[in-house]
């Protein structure tokens, strides 16, 4: 035997690394640079908890403020007078309009936002998907008063034409009975809605289908599937819990869409089973046209409406987290 081997043979075996020292090294924290930086967004972490934590503490101690002087029920009550000795307020009108205005929002806005993903991704020449791509930015872009001046000024006039032909055909059912009058409902509202989340499900759906693994599509090709057949059968799937967190996006800006809504909407302050009638408004329209003129206990009372309109966004997210957990196998995640 070779006395190099003789020598390597009698040293005593290198100690192994333990646990610790591993998932450190794994974590890269075994040199300052990296320490640092984990320290950082270690810190950026907890710093944005601390900012969610003392958020909801502050809307809840206002709101309870405001609903310890509440004369009605602040679930059900059909009515909001700060004014009066004691305030009666309640957020069941306010609570019905932003749900129905979001969902009327998000059953338009997705199906054509995916549509247009897809084409940009899998149907549209690169000269064409490009500019097309390009508009879809921009319109994410524009700041929300344009849109309502726009939705007050373009929309509500051209929407009469549509309104007519579902009170004609449609109004038997009573969600499309129309009275007369401006335009101005919840149907408008959520037509708005839809055009201003459009870019967010867009942009992030088209990433998502981009990323779709090309063996996928070029197995499914090679099974003799057409094109729409590959993007149901491998595109879809893929991107599914991608969708999803894009539809969530896009539901949290219309859930907290304020000046678009105040600019286009005649609110009432009652539950109307039509989408062409006047609503009773929105959590956010609502804050934002009474804050200003509103007495120390309106003030209370509006944040307490803004405490519940954070409550659902974050059962919205979380849903939307639960549902893509769920989904996960199906998602091709892990292709």
């Amino acid at each position: 035997m070779d006395i190099s081997t003789r020598k390597t043979d009698s040293l005593p075996p290198s100690p192994q690394p333990t646990l610790t020292e591993q998932a450190r090294n794994a974590r890269g924290a075994s040199r300052p640079g990296d320490r640092v930086f984990l320290g950082l967004s270690r810190g950026s972490g907890i710093l944005l908890l601390v900012i969610m934590a003392a958020i909801a503490v502050f809307l809840t101690y206002r709101a309870s403020l405001a609903i310890s002087k509440d004369h009605g029920n602040f679930l059900t009550t059909f009515e909001w007078n700060t004014n009066l000795n004691p305030p009666v307020f309640g957020i069941a009108v306010l609570a019905f309009g932003t749900i129905v205005s979001s969902l009327v929002a998000m059953a338009i806005a997705v199906p054509v936002s995916v549509a247009i993903a897809l084409f940009i991704t899998h149907y549209a020449p690169r000269r064409l998907a490009g500019p097309v791509a390009y508009v879809i930015d921009l319109l994410a872009a524009v700041p929300s008063i344009v849109y309502g001046l726009w939705g007050a000024l373009v929309l509500v006039p051209h929407m009469t034409g549509l309104y007519g032909w579902l009170d004609r055909y449609l109004g038997w059912t009573g969600v499309f009975d129309w009275q007369g009058g401006a335009p101005r409902s919840m149907l408008t509202v959520g037509i708005l809605l839809a055009i201003m989340i459009l870019p967010i499900i867009t942009n992030v759906s088209r990433e998502v289908f981009r990323q779709v693994p090309q063996m996928h599509e070029e197995a499914a090709l090679a099974l003799g599937a057409t094109r729409w057949e590959v993007i149901r059968m491998a595109v879809i799937p893929f991107g599914r819990s991608g969708v999803i967190s894009a539809s969530m996006l896009g539901l949290g800006r219309a859930l907290g869409e304020t000046m678009a809504v105040a600019t286009v909407l005649s609110p009432t302050f009652d539950i109307q089973a039509s989408l062409l009638d006047p609503g009773g408004g929105t959590f956010a329209q609502n804050i934002a046209s009474k804050f200003s003129e509103a007495t120390q206990d309106g003030r209370d009372a509006l944040i307490a409406s803004g405490l519940v309109l954070f409550v659902i966004t974050l059962l919205v997210n979380g849903a939307a987290r639960a549902i893509i957990a769920r989904r996960k196998e199906y998602s091709g995640a892990n292709a």
